[in-house]
C-alpha cells in the first residue's frame, strides 16, 4: 500500500483537491473528517471534479469536495491480507481501498498497482504467493467488466 497518502476534507474546494492530485501524481484521494481524526467519510476522484463541474457549471474553488465525492466507500484493513483486499476490488469492480488501522483512521490506499507489484516481488524472492500473475489479471477483468443496468441503478 501507499503509506504516505494526501487526503483531503470535506469542506475543501474542489480546487484543493484537484492541486493535491496534481502534486502526488494520482488520480484520486480519501475524504476524511473535518475534524482531523482522518477517519474516512469519502472518495473523491479527477472524474468526479471534472464532472461536478461541467454539471455545476461552477469555477473548482467555488465546490465543496462533499457534493462530488462519493459518500459510499469500501474500506480494507492493515490487517487484512491482500487476497482479502483483491477480493473486495474484483467483487465491488474498484481500483483503489482506503487502509485503515485498528482504530479506523486512515494509514494508507491500497491500489491495484500495489497489488501488480507485490505479485512480482513475491515471484522474484520465491515467496509463498499470497498474490499471483493470474490472480491480478483476474482481479484487473473482474474490475473492467461492464456493470450492468442494474448494478448501476444499485450503485446510484
Amino acid at each position: 500500500m501507499t503509506r504516505d497518502v494526501k487526503c483531503c476534507k470535506t469542506a475543501d474546494t474542489l480546487n484543493r483537491a484537484a492541486g493535491l492530485m496534481w502534486e502526488s501524481d494520482c488520480g484520486s484521494i480519501p475524504v476524511v473528517a473535518d475534524d482531523d481524526s482522518r477517519r474516512v467519510v469519502g472518495f473523491i476522484t479527477d472524474r468526479d471534479i471534472a464532472m461536478a463541474a461541467y454539471t455545476q457549471g461552477r469555477a473548482l474553488w467555488d465546490i465543496p469536495v462533499a457534493t462530488a465525492m462519493a459518500n459510499k466507500v469500501l474500506v480494507c484493513h492493515a490487517r487484512d491480507g491482500i487476497s482479502q483486499a483483491e477480493s473486495l476490488m474484483r467483487d465491488h469492480q474498484i481500483r483503489r481501498l482506503p487502509v485503515l488501522d485498528e482504530d479506523e483512521h486512515l494509514v494508507g490506499v491500497l491500489s491495484l498497482n500495489d497489488v501488480a507489484r507485490e505479485a512480482r516481488r513475491e515471484e522474484a524472492g520465491g515467496r509463498r504467493l499470497e498474490v499471483t500473475a493470474e490472480g491480478v489479471a483476474e482481479t484487473l477483468a473482474s474490475i473492467c467488466r461492464p456493470r450492468t443496468a442494474y448494478e448501476l441503478a444499485v450503485a446510484a
